[in-house]
């Protein structure tokens, strides 16, 4: 069976089944926690949030995903792949459980005759969280799987929520017996491989917090509904029905090994080796048209990183069958005519969809031409001295610095008779992923292709002057606008500036970069950023006041040094903080992060607990009485094992060379730094911490002032102190104890104006429940209250009113309006609610008035909205709805 006909048997079953029929989200949506969709469920999760009411209580769709979290482990296993399609039913709060296995079971199992998959009972599993016996004794009772074939496993494998907080719940997985060849008996739990998983039932009726339920965290709520959400794995079923191996051998995706098969003359099947790169291209290619298609371009970030590194691994992959012309745009092509049955949009758009896949490619062939002489020079280097092979460091450069692949790496060496350090180049590559954040001079580059930055290196790098020199003669040797050389750029321009030497710091390490001017023969530059774009090339971007600068313009470079003297102070501050943590906390409070600013720093550093504030006074007051010592900092180089041996700190997921930079503060603090620093820590004069966070998990905040900055936050808050002192006429060590009695006094008077509103507001229960109006024999009141009224008051008045209205059948709906926002509750009677009346329901037929949404019990909800003026139409929707 084709993958398209499983595609719309799914879809034709579950429209006749009542579910309406949703096409494919776009795999970019505005969702700040996905880079790409993942899942199914994602373009209904407003649905299932209650944030947005649903058009319609039941869905089916195809999805087409993408996960990115294993792209390094593709090829290698049959199992991993980029892009997949999602087939999916959901409810909305309309079926729950029962539904969901009924119509599963029906699908699978029914003959192909009648619009099933065909498969056989005997060989379907299914496993159920462990504390869900329900859904176990419903796939007993509703289908022909006797109970050893329903298997409870823990919440790892059947609890699901998105991976951030949400809606979750616990899921029933369904899995496929492939038999004894491929593994062993036992079931889901004993081989997973054998027993394939081709469909996930998650039962979503669950609300969880930061910590998922997967890791022990608990449940915050339940959904205002209680909804399905479904996912069949439909190139796992594909597999299946098509008999063969994997999903690299189906009809959609074994079309591109065959393209590839015929470029290069190798054949699929025949060793591993090329089997890899065989499924690299495969599902690559496939990832890579369905980006394009909705938008996506290769670039240096985000979504835009991903796109180039699949892109780049089909041209590497490629290159290592022995093609080295280009290939992308043919892949394409077969990708078009496989996937267009189901996503038309692709061959509507395939002319700028393999435009783009064709300037990548030939701008990554230019990199790898450029990679190569690098990688023959470090190759001749090394036999020269005698060696036989390339150092890993060097491999990583080639790999880092102009985007060479590993692969080509380890072919090339060995073409020359060489091995490659591959534990050298694996261990930097380990402490590259591990960085907490992207690269910030990437980030700031402007644009995403590099390959301009690369070519002017390989002239030369700069020498930084800026360790001992804060002005120094220079000459430009490279000059770009808007990304682009340009040979000159006239006054009032801003370009991006590279000299062969600079004063200038380029922003590196939490030091931010140096600012200044550049003065040449009748010209004049405002240097405003210097960013090491890639390693050993300082950019400066500039703007030219006067007159006009070109290539090879001698200029004099002369750094802010004011405002390099304040960073500095800010720079070795956190390093005598970093000591003193240390000293608090122990090796555990390794610096995550920092950033040095003029007279201010900011230090992060992870904790395995919690932070005390007592702990981080000491560490100020142990910090300040440090700086009294008044030693010199002093810095010098060596190698990393002696640096390390010295007790220098290393600071994680950091790139060093065999070569490093050590900071000393006398024997107190002891760092590899390529900073700038003072010259005696004295100079730092003050350190005043002023606040302190957690910014997330085993990850804690400080914050300083150093220097004059410091000095007049003392002042200041010195100030603040003596005018409070007067105001209260109090001494200023009697304050404490003075603003306490005062806060005391003021708590005590708000709960008493807090009893009064109650009273007051309660007191118009009556009246209100005399104005109930009759709606098909519901006592409806539906009223606007005075602005003002908190929304305890007005849940308190709503359950009088209630109350009021007897054993009568009633709806009390209550607004208050307060500014721009609006609060709400509704609550039924019994009598009502025995008419079918749940107040949760209401809340869903008026909250859009409102721009708002809430939730609760049948006897009793709320919520909240945006829209005050809209809370006349919120009581016509709520009429209509009980009217209806």
């Amino acid at each position: 069976m084709e993958t398209h006909e499983i595609n719309n048997r799914f879809l034709t079953f579950f429209e006749n089944s009542g579910h309406s029929r949703v096409p494919s989200a776009s795999l970019i949506l505005d969702d700040p926690n996905l880079l790409f969709v993942n899942a199914g469920m994602v373009q209904f999760k407003p649905y299932f949030l209650g944030e947005v009411p649903p058009p319609y209580p039941r869905a089916t769709s195809i999805q087409k995903c993408v996960r990115t979290g294993d792209i390094d482990e593709v090829g290698k296993t049959t199992r991993h792949n980029t892009f997949f399609q999602m087939a999916g039913n959901f409810s909305f709060g309309d079926y729950f459980k029962e539904g969901a296995i009924e119509r599963a079971w029906e699908l699978i199992t029914s003959s192909q005759a009648d619009g099933g998959f065909g498969f056989d009972p005997s060989r379907i599993w299914a496993t159920v969280y462990e504390h869900d016996a329900e859904t176990a004794g419903l796939w007993s009772r509703l289908t022909d799987l006797p109970a050893e074939r329903i298997q409870y496993r823990d919440a790892e494998d059947n609890y699901w929520d998105m991976g951030v907080p949400g809606p979750g719940g616990p899921c029933s997985e369904i899995y496929y017996d492939r038999g004894p060849e491929y593994g062993r008996e036992g079931g889901p739990a004993v081989d997973e491989d054998r027993y394939l998983e081709i469909w996930n039932l998650v039962f979503m009726q669950e609300i969880r917090g930061e910590v998922s339920p997967k890791q022990g965290g608990p449940v915050l709520g339940e959904l205002p509904k209680k909804n399905i959400d479904t996912g069949m794995g439909v190139e796992r079923v594909a597999y299946l029905l098509q008999g063969v191996e994997n999903v690299y051998e189906t009809d959609l995706v074994r079309p591109v090994i065959a393209r590839a098969e015929e470029f290069s003359g190798h054949r699929y099947g025949a060793n591993h080796i090329d089997d890899v790169r065989f499924r690299v291209i495969a599902d690559h290619a496939r990832s890579g048209v369905m980006l394009i298609g909705d938008g996506v371009n290769p670039g240096n970030e985000a979504r835009g990183y991903v796109l180039r590194r699949l892109l780049r691994r089909i041209v590497r992959s490629m290159r290592l069958l022995g093609v080295h012309e280009p290939v992308l745009p043919e892949f394409a092509k077969v990708v078009r005519d496989a996937m267009a049955p189901s996503y038309p949009e692709i061959s509507r758009d395939f002319d700028r969809i393999s435009d783009v896949m064709r300037a990548e490619e030939e701008a990554f062939l230019a990199t790898l031409t450029s990679g190569s002489r690098i990688f023959d020079m470090a190759a001749e280097e090394t036999k020269r001295s005698g060696g036989g092979i390339l150092a890993g460091d060097k491999a990583f450069q080639l790999h880092d610095t102009y985007g060479f692949p590993i692969d080509l790496t380890l072919e090339m060496a060995s073409e020359q008779g060489l091995s490659v350090d591959e534990d050298g180049f694996r261990t930097l590559m380990q402490q590259q992923r591990e960085r907490a954040k992207a690269d910030a001079a990437t980030r700031k580059s402007g644009h995403g292709d590099l390959s301009v930055y690369r070519q002017l290196l390989e002239s030369g790098e700069t020498e930084f002057l800026g360790y001992t020199e804060l002005q120094a003669a220079a000459k430009v040797v490279g000059l770009l606008a808007d990304g682009a050389p340009v040979r000159s750029v006239a006054e009032g321009g801003k370009a991006e500036l590279v000299l062969d030497r600079t004063p200038f710091y380029a922003e590196s390490g939490g030091q931010i970069a140096d600012t200044g001017v550049l003065v040449g023969s009748g010209v004049e530059l405002k240097v405003l950023d210097v960013q090491k774009i890639v390693p050993g090339l300082f950019v400066h971007r500039v703007e030219v006041v006067s007159g006009e600068v070109g290539v090879g313009t001698e200029l004099t470079g002369s750094v802010d040094a004011h405002r390099r003297m304040a960073i500095e102070r800010s720079h070795s501050a956190t390093h005598l903080v970093h000591a003193a943590v240390r000293g608090a906390y122990g090796k555990r409070a390794a610096q995550a992060g920092s950033l040095n600013s003029p007279g201010r720093m900011r230090f992060d550093f992870t904790t395995a607990g919690a932070v005390s504030a007592d702990v981080l006074t000491e560490v100020e007051e142990e910090v300040n009485e440090y700086l009294q010592t008044d030693v010199e900092v002093q810095s010098y180089v060596t190698t990393k094992d002696k640096a390390l041996e010295l007790g220098a700190i290393a600071l994680f997921g950091e790139k060093y060379g065999n070569d490093v930079r050590v900071v000393d503060m006398g024997e107190y603090s002891r760092e590899l730094c390529g900073g700038t620093h003072v010259d005696r820590i004295g100079q730092l004069g003050l350190v005043k911490l002023v606040g302190d966070a957690s910014i997330g998990s085993g990850v804690h905040r400080v914050e300083a002032l150093v220097g004059q900055d410091a000095l007049r936050y003392v002042r200041k808050e010195q100030l603040l102190v003596s005018q409070l002192a007067g105001t209260l006429k109090v001494p200023t060590d009697e304050l404490p104890a003075r603003i306490e009695d005062v806060l005391t006094r003021l708590r005590n008077a708000e709960k008493e104006i807090e009893q009064l509103r109650t009273r007051e507001v309660l007191g118009s229960a009556g009246s209100l429940a005399d104005k109930a109006q009759d709606v098909h024999g519901v006592a409806l009141v539906a009223e606007r209250l005075a602005e003002g009224v908190d929304s305890g008051g007005v849940r308190a008045l709503a359950a009088e009113v209630r109350n009021r209205l007897g054993s009568r059948p009633g709806v009390v709906a209550l607004f208050a309006p307060a500014g721009d926002k609006v609060s709400f509750v509704v609550a039924t009677t019994a009598a009502a609610r025995d008419k079918g009346f749940a107040a949760g329901k209401l809340v869903s037929a008026f909250a859009a008035a409102v721009d708002g949404r809430g939730g609760g019990k049948p006897d009793l909800a709320q919520g909240g909205g945006g829209n005050p003026t809209g809370i006349e139409q919120a009581v016509k929707d709520l009429r209509e709805a009980l009217a209806g």
